[in-house]
Protein backbone atom coordinates (compact mmCIF):
# COMPACT_ATOMS: atom_id res chain seq x y z
CA UNK A 1 0.00 0.00 0.00
CA UNK A 2 1.31 3.55 -0.98
CA UNK A 3 2.05 5.96 2.01
CA UNK A 4 -0.17 9.03 2.32
CA UNK A 5 0.41 11.77 0.11
CA UNK A 6 0.48 15.38 1.99
CA UNK A 7 -0.13 18.13 -0.42
CA UNK A 8 1.50 21.95 1.32
CA UNK A 9 2.87 25.05 0.08
CA UNK A 10 6.08 24.51 -1.11
CA UNK A 11 9.08 26.37 0.75
CA UNK A 12 13.02 27.26 -0.55
CA UNK A 13 13.84 24.12 0.20
CA UNK A 14 11.88 21.97 -1.66
CA UNK A 15 13.12 24.16 -4.98
CA UNK A 16 15.37 22.22 -5.88
CA UNK A 17 12.99 19.43 -5.82
CA UNK A 18 10.34 20.68 -8.14
CA UNK A 19 12.79 21.68 -11.13
CA UNK A 20 14.17 18.36 -10.82
CA UNK A 21 10.33 16.77 -11.25
CA UNK A 22 9.31 19.35 -13.70
CA UNK A 23 12.18 18.78 -15.76
CA UNK A 24 12.04 14.69 -15.61
CA UNK A 25 8.09 15.20 -16.14
CA UNK A 26 8.06 17.16 -19.38
CA UNK A 27 11.13 15.09 -20.97
CA UNK A 28 9.97 11.87 -19.95
CA UNK A 29 6.30 12.77 -21.48
CA UNK A 30 7.81 13.62 -25.10
CA UNK A 31 6.93 17.61 -24.41
CA UNK A 32 10.69 18.64 -24.82
CA UNK A 33 14.03 17.44 -26.68
CA UNK A 34 15.97 18.51 -24.03
CA UNK A 35 16.64 20.52 -20.98
CA UNK A 36 17.84 23.35 -23.10
CA UNK A 37 14.99 24.41 -24.19
CA UNK A 38 14.16 28.03 -23.32
CA UNK A 39 10.91 26.84 -21.58
CA UNK A 40 12.61 24.06 -19.98
CA UNK A 41 14.98 26.95 -18.74
CA UNK A 42 12.78 29.21 -17.18
CA UNK A 43 10.87 26.45 -15.27
CA UNK A 44 13.59 25.62 -13.41
CA UNK A 45 13.99 28.97 -12.00
CA UNK A 46 11.22 27.92 -8.95
CA UNK A 47 12.25 30.69 -6.82
CA UNK A 48 11.34 33.48 -9.08
CA UNK A 49 7.94 31.61 -9.90
CA UNK A 50 7.29 31.39 -5.76
CA UNK A 51 8.13 34.87 -5.89
CA UNK A 52 4.88 35.56 -8.06
CA UNK A 53 2.39 32.52 -8.15
CA UNK A 54 1.63 30.06 -5.58
CA UNK A 55 3.84 26.75 -5.68
CA UNK A 56 2.17 23.79 -3.97
CA UNK A 57 4.27 20.24 -3.66
CA UNK A 58 2.65 16.68 -2.74
CA UNK A 59 4.94 14.88 -0.82
CA UNK A 60 5.19 11.33 0.15
CA UNK A 61 7.00 9.65 3.17
CA UNK A 62 8.85 13.39 3.48
CA UNK A 63 10.13 13.17 0.08
CA UNK A 64 8.23 15.74 -2.77
CA UNK A 65 7.06 13.85 -5.64
CA UNK A 66 5.13 16.06 -7.39
CA UNK A 67 4.04 19.95 -7.31
CA UNK A 68 1.69 22.70 -9.13
CA UNK A 69 1.72 26.32 -9.81
CA UNK A 70 -1.57 28.35 -8.93
CA UNK A 71 -2.76 31.57 -9.87
CA UNK A 72 -5.75 33.90 -10.35
CA UNK A 73 -6.75 36.04 -13.07
CA UNK A 74 -4.37 38.82 -13.80
CA UNK A 75 -1.54 37.34 -11.85
CA UNK A 76 1.88 36.69 -13.54
CA UNK A 77 1.34 32.94 -14.21
CA UNK A 78 -2.24 33.01 -15.17
CA UNK A 79 -2.48 32.07 -19.14
CA UNK A 80 -6.42 31.41 -19.13
CA UNK A 81 -7.83 32.42 -15.86
CA UNK A 82 -11.02 34.46 -15.86
CA UNK A 83 -12.06 36.83 -13.22
CA UNK A 84 -14.15 34.12 -11.20
CA UNK A 85 -11.31 30.90 -11.83
CA UNK A 86 -8.57 29.50 -10.47
CA UNK A 87 -6.15 28.08 -12.58
CA UNK A 88 -3.45 25.42 -11.90
CA UNK A 89 -0.39 25.07 -14.28
CA UNK A 90 2.55 22.63 -14.32
CA UNK A 91 1.17 20.22 -12.73
CA UNK A 92 4.02 17.54 -12.71
CA UNK A 93 4.65 13.97 -10.34
CA UNK A 94 7.72 12.29 -10.74
CA UNK A 95 8.39 9.68 -13.31
CA UNK A 96 9.75 7.43 -10.93
CA UNK A 97 5.94 7.61 -8.71
CA UNK A 98 3.45 9.07 -11.96
CA UNK A 99 0.45 6.85 -10.96
CA UNK A 100 0.45 6.47 -7.81
CA UNK A 101 -2.02 9.23 -7.24
CA UNK A 102 0.10 12.37 -6.39
CA UNK A 103 -1.22 13.91 -9.20
CA UNK A 104 -5.27 12.85 -8.71
CA UNK A 105 -4.21 13.93 -4.88
CA UNK A 106 -3.00 17.46 -6.00
CA UNK A 107 -6.20 18.05 -8.01
CA UNK A 108 -8.63 17.20 -5.76
CA UNK A 109 -6.62 19.65 -3.00
CA UNK A 110 -6.80 22.52 -5.84
CA UNK A 111 -10.95 21.84 -6.19
CA UNK A 112 -11.50 22.17 -2.34
CA UNK A 113 -9.21 25.07 -2.13
CA UNK A 114 -11.31 27.32 -5.19
CA UNK A 115 -14.37 25.88 -3.22
CA UNK A 116 -13.18 27.89 -0.51
CA UNK A 117 -12.18 30.92 -2.36
CA UNK A 118 -14.55 34.10 -2.47
CA UNK A 119 -15.88 35.00 -5.78
CA UNK A 120 -14.29 31.55 -7.46
CA UNK A 121 -16.67 29.27 -9.33
CA UNK A 122 -14.65 27.11 -11.24
CA UNK A 123 -10.84 25.96 -11.82
CA UNK A 124 -9.21 26.03 -15.02
CA UNK A 125 -5.92 24.50 -16.85
CA UNK A 126 -4.38 24.56 -20.09
CA UNK A 127 -3.01 21.11 -21.49
CA UNK A 128 -0.99 19.78 -24.47
CA UNK A 129 -3.00 17.75 -26.99
CA UNK A 130 -1.21 14.60 -26.89
CA UNK A 131 -1.04 14.86 -23.18
CA UNK A 132 -3.48 11.59 -22.86
CA UNK A 133 -2.25 10.58 -19.22
CA UNK A 134 -3.70 14.20 -18.11
CA UNK A 135 -6.54 14.41 -19.96
CA UNK A 136 -7.41 10.88 -18.12
CA UNK A 137 -6.64 12.20 -14.88
CA UNK A 138 -8.77 15.52 -15.66
CA UNK A 139 -11.96 13.85 -16.86
CA UNK A 140 -11.36 11.79 -13.71
CA UNK A 141 -11.95 14.16 -11.21
CA UNK A 142 -14.65 16.11 -13.40
CA UNK A 143 -12.86 18.83 -15.82
CA UNK A 144 -15.16 19.32 -19.11
CA UNK A 145 -13.39 20.22 -22.46
CA UNK A 146 -13.70 24.41 -22.83
CA UNK A 147 -12.67 24.17 -26.89
CA UNK A 148 -13.63 27.49 -27.48
CA UNK A 149 -10.57 28.88 -24.80
CA UNK A 150 -8.73 26.45 -26.45
CA UNK A 151 -5.09 28.63 -27.57
CA UNK A 152 -1.95 28.62 -29.89
CA UNK A 153 1.70 28.86 -27.91
CA UNK A 154 2.61 32.52 -28.87
CA UNK A 155 4.56 32.15 -32.37
CA UNK A 156 4.11 28.94 -33.03
CA UNK A 157 1.30 26.44 -34.22
CA UNK A 158 1.06 23.97 -31.33
CA UNK A 159 -2.19 24.52 -29.92
CA UNK A 160 -3.34 23.75 -26.02
CA UNK A 161 -6.71 22.84 -25.10
CA UNK A 162 -8.38 24.18 -21.90
CA UNK A 163 -10.70 22.24 -19.10
CA UNK A 164 -13.02 23.89 -16.67
CA UNK A 165 -14.48 22.36 -13.62
CA UNK A 166 -17.35 24.34 -11.92
CA UNK A 167 -17.02 24.54 -8.04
Amino acid sequence: MQSQITIRPAVEADFSAIARITVDSYLAAGHFDNADHPYMQQIQEVAARAAKATIWVAERAGHVVGSVTLALAGEPYADIALDDELEFRMLVVDPAVQRSGAGQAMVEAIIEHARSLDGIRGVALTTGRTWESAHGLYRKTGFRRAPERDWLIPGTDIKLLVYRLDV
